[in-house]
């Protein structure tokens, strides 16, 4: 089941055209996934003080289909697709409506604050597998 995350898009938000700016699809999906991450519990201020682990995108496909222009809502949905001992992906689409205009499938590895990968923490396992 998706995690949903709902956001309007402001004036800073567009370009020239009014168009939502192809780099804030970033953001947008960012939001998303950090809220994601926290309504299912795991703290990521409490894994990197006390742990020195941190998420990392590493790798990131995406797909633009349709603008979303200044005003829209859109629904920013994130889904854990795959799982590894040090990283997780997870497929995010963003919609107006019913409307499909963005979607990215994005890997995030578990690294130390040095930039070594590491396995992902039990908590984060027992929190994806909710």
């Amino acid at each position: 089941m998706a995690h949903t995350f709902d956001l309007r898009v402001y004036y800073e938000d567009t370009d020239m055209a009014g168009i939502v700016y192809h780099a804030n699809y970033l953001k947008f999906i960012e939001r998303g996934r950090s809220t994601w991450v926290r309504e299912i519990g795991i703290d990521q201020n409490r894994l990197r003080e006390e742990e020195g682990k941190v998420f990392v995108v590493r790798h990131m496909e995406i797909d633009f289909l349709a603008p979303a222009r200044y005003e829209d809502v859109l629904t920013v949905e994130t889904e854990l697709v795959a799982m590894k001992a040090s990283s997780f992906t997870v497929e995010q689409r963003v919609l107006r409506a019913d409307r499909l205009l963005f979607k990215a499938q994005v890997q995030a590895v578990c690294m130390t604050l040095a930039g070594r990968p590491v396995r992902l923490p039990d908590l984060v396992c027992d929190a994806f597998a909710k």
